[in-house]
């Protein structure tokens, strides 16, 4: 059976706002476009499961309407929760600034999924499956209360789980006491090229591959995202290599690094070997920003659709690795 994908993170309301260009300090700038849509987390676990695995958000959600909107996308996708509803707050939200070259530009005010407890963890750990793939990010590490329980709830994760990490743009802001305990379980990190070179140093991509594979545990693997393109790839035991990407015109680069992780690791999880699961992520992410809205990526057919006359179509459409 195939591994779920189990997000131990947080999923938000995105209030999305479309601009010619960013505003000055101090300036205004009229928005062309607006869109109250699920976001965060939200987009790595849709992409997963349009891929055929199953996904399952395992953070906190509240009550009232950015909580009410979060639940009725997560169901949209058929994707289950591990935890039940908290009555004494509501989830937060993220402003995404979208300007006219599709770049993005996030504000965040977190809710209750900031208000992690012991029996909270203890509950997801209760109910992970071997060979689940737990994937973190660093908006929750950063959370001063969440950041060290799981921390502690990552480092006792048993070898049957994956874990995949990824840094997000605070990664600044990551106390080191619970930043290395996460990387040195971590199976696999997935970093943008900004986030790579603050936690590595290297301003060339595949030099700040190398670093950080260095710096994980024994047989981790990490992926350094260069947008258009593609990603640098150092899989276990192998030096990085590029695997290229694929042109498109984005018009919104909103959620396209979730929609890389999330369909990295289903296709993982589907027995795909990590260059094939890398090329088939970085179609997915350029699909994703050929398109307007946060949680764009591709199901099965669309994507082996994009992928034309890649092997990995045909093994799409032929269903391999589907649940």
């Amino acid at each position: 059976m195939n591994g779920r994908l189990v997000l131990a993170g947080n999923v938000i309301a995105d209030l999305v706002i479309e601009v010619p260009a960013l505003p000055e300090r101090g300036g205004d700038v009229i928005g062309t476009r607006t869109e109250t849509t699920a976001g965060g987390g939200f987009n790595t676990l849709v992409a997963a499961r349009r891929l055929g695995t199953e996904a399952v958000f395992a953070g906190l959600h509240g009550t009232g309407p950015y909580g009410d909107l979060v639940r009725a996308a997560l169901a949209a996708e058929h994707v289950g929760t591990l935890l039940p509803v908290r009555a004494d707050g509501d989830t937060g939200f993220t402003v995404a600034l979208i300007d006219g070259g599709g770049e993005r530009t996030f504000v965040t005010s977190f809710g209750v999924e900031a208000t992690l407890t012991q029996p909270d963890v203890e509950t997801v750990a209760a109910r992970l499956r071997p060979g689940d793939l737990v994937q973190l990010s660093g908006y929750g590490l950063v959370m001063p209360g969440n950041g060290p329980l799981l921390a502690r709830f990552t480092a006792g994760l048993p070898a049957d789980i994956t874990v995949c990490f990824d840094p997000a743009p605070l990664i600044a802001d990551i106390p080191e006491t619970v930043l290395a305990p996460v990387l040195a379980r971590a199976d696999w990190l997935s970093a943008n090229a900004r986030e790579a070179r603050l936690m590595s140093g290297h301003e060339d991509p595949r030099a700040a591959a190398a670093a950080l594979r260095d710096r994980l545990g024994p047989g981790a693997g990490v992926i350094v995202r260069a947008d258009k393109d593609g990603c640098w790839l150092a899989a276990p035991g192998q030096e990085p290599t590029h695997v290229a990407g694929f042109p498109v015109d984005a018009v919104d680069s909103n959620g396209a690094g979730d929609a890389h992780v999330g369909s990295f690791l289903a296709l993982l999880s589907q027995g795909h070997d990590p260059l094939t699961a890398a090329r088939g992520a970085n179609a997915a992410a350029a699909y994703a920003v050929g398109r307007r809205g946060p949680a764009t990526a591709p199901d099965r057919a669309a994507l082996a659709a994009f992928l034309g006359e890649d092997p990995l179509a045909q093994r799409l459409s032929d269903g391999a690795g589907s649940r």
